[in-house]
């Protein structure tokens, strides 16, 4: 099989990993927090304490994957477009 080949199929194969990822689990840890909703700080003792809530996922420790939030964006995008407005005559 001739190289091109091969990494066309790696890729393909990652892509659909990656779309089965997103179809099953839309919801990732977030990369900021580690998951935890909020950032780890230290006192003056070195023990580790709860710090600030996180931003970046609004303390849930969650955030949307790439994958996922682009198809949201694309059904949001394709519903808008072919929503029709009703008349008199289908109501």
């Amino acid at each position: 099989m001739p190289l091109i080949t091969l990494a066309i199929a790696c890729l393909i194969l990652v892509t659909l990993g990656y779309v089965a990822v997103c179809a099953v689990s839309p919801f990732g840890t977030c990369r900021k927090c580690n998951g935890f909703g909020f950032a780890m700080d230290t006192d003056r003792k070195g023990r580790p304490k709860r710090g600030k809530s996180c931003r970046r996922c609004k303390a849930t420790g969650k955030r949307i994957r790439v994958g996922r939030w682009l198809f949201n964006r694309a059904q949001r995008i394709y519903r808008e477009g072919t929503d029709t407005p009703r008349t008199e005559a289908t109501r």
